[in-house]
């Protein structure tokens, strides 16, 4: 099994930066795949950014193209997901999530393990 654990969200107000955290534990050698979804209230859980273990794959929603940016730090085995220009309308509980298959999903049935979600509220 792999255990996720997020941090670093928080009340922020439009256009400024965050940056989410997520430390993975356990079999995380099994783990190909890293990705972070949002959810806001009354919608459905949306994929936000994905990326693969050796950095070299990534993958972003067209919302966040160009002002969210995901990273990954192998020995610490943590996925960062740096939050700029942020907008009232990103305002979610943001999870991170793992899995196995060898490419990086955009859909949660892609992705086995998922951590307990930080929320990010932004401010307008």
């Amino acid at each position: 099994q792999v255990q996720l654990v997020e941090s670093g969200g928080g009340l922020v107000q439009a256009g400024d930066s965050l940056r989410l955290s997520c430390a993975a534990s356990g079999r995380t050698f099994t783990i190909y795949a890293m990705g972070w979804f949002r959810q806001a209230p009354g919608k459905e859980r949306e994929f936000v950014a994905g990326i693969s273990r050796s950095g070299g794959s990534t993958s972003y929603a067209d919302s966040v193209k160009g002002r969210f940016t995901v990273s990954i730090d192998n020995p610490k085995n943590t996925v960062y997901l740096q939050m700029n220009s942020l907008k009232a309308e990103d305002t979610a509980v943001y999870y991170c999530a793992a899995d196995r298959r060898l490419r990086v999903g955009r859909t949660r049935d892609e992705y086995a393990f998922w951590g307990q979600g930080t929320q990010v509220t932004v401010s307008s």
